[in-house]
């Protein structure tokens, strides 16, 4: 299985982006899928995620209100729209997919399966 992320750029505090993950490999399964990011000298961080039904989505609390995930299920892609973009939100950010019961460990990195190479956002003036 193959995650591509896309999307990823630099954007002024306030701005919006909108990134892009398809799964690609397995035609057989469907993914509960999310989002980390990882900012410079920092630990990787949970961002979201949403049931491989697109539903259920859950947010980091610094995010909520700001962020949207959201899954098309027919095509197996999930897409995190990001407004009110702090500089803070700077990291790289990596799309990740999980077959396994979509629960409480969906915060923790260990539950995803597969992880995409990372789309780089940045913000700032």
């Amino acid at each position: 299985v193959q995650l591509q992320a896309s999307g990823g750029g630099s954007v002024q505090p306030g701005g919006s982006l909108r990134l892009s993950c398809a799964a690609s490999g397995d035609t057989y399964s469907a993914f509960n899928m999310g989002w980390f990011r990882q900012a410079p000298g920092k630990e990787r961080e949970f961002v979201a995620s949403i049931s491989w039904r697109g539903t259920d989505p859950s947010y980091r609390d610094s995010v909520k209100g700001r962020f949207t995930i959201s899954k098309d299920i027919a095509k197996d892609t999930a897409s995190l729209q990001m407004n009110s973009l702090k500089s803070e939100d700077t990291a790289v950010y990596y799309c990740v997919a999980a077959r396994g019961p979509y629960g409480t460990n969906r915060y923790t990195s260990g539950y995803y399966d597969y992880w995409g190479r990372g789309t780089l956002v940045t913000v700032s003036n």
